[in-house]
């Protein structure tokens, strides 16, 4: 059994990245793994102030539910990143929490990755979501074990009607 972190950046419930994160999570439990689902857009994550406090302390001056967040990347064995595509790039909710990864990146490596990117466009459009986060991931030290493609969904359900509903479930089932 493998304890997995889900962390999706979907603005909007059952919104269309949101969906893919609980049909992921769905295969994954029935496989006998242990999901915890974590919407960011419903905990407080703060801007980075560039301040580099956390150089020396390790910890970020800034109190908020970041530190939580951290641990639980640090415990978990597979990260699942979801995020709708705004203008060819992630959302600002999830840049925001990646930039506040500073004070501990050193730790948020050894873990299987999988991404979960939605958004109006086709694949090239989401392409470069894909790259960004797997430079980054990657970059942590992490294996990207698979990437869920939500290809040309805009309004809210739509990826209901998609193969990635399929494509989540049976990812989250083979992890």
């Amino acid at each position: 059994m493998k304890d997995i972190l889900i962390l999706s950046a979907s603005p909007r419930k059952n919104g269309n990245s949101d969906v893919l994160c609980h049909q992921f999570m769905k295969g994954a439990q029935a496989a006998g793994h242990h999901v915890e689902l974590i919407s960011l857009y419903e905990r407080d994550t703060a801007f980075c102030r560039a301040c580099y406090a956390c150089f020396d302390s390790g910890h970020c001056v800034i109190r908020d539910d970041m530190e939580e967040i951290l641990d639980k990347m640090q415990r978990a064995d597979v990260i699942v990143i979801a995020t709708p595509t705004y203008f060819y790039a992630m959302n600002g909710k999830l840049k925001t929490v990646i930039d506040r990864f500073l004070p501990r990146w050193q730790d948020l490596g050894g873990h299987e990755v999988y991404l979960i990117i939605t958004g109006h466009d086709g694949r090239d459009g989401l392409k470069l979501v894909e790259t960004e986060l797997t430079r980054i991931f990657s970059g942590l030290g992490n294996e990207i074990k698979g990437c869920i493609w939500g290809e040309r969904v805009w309004q809210k359900g739509e990826v209901e009607n998609t193969r990635a509903m399929q494509e989540a479930y049976q990812a989250g089932y083979g992890v």
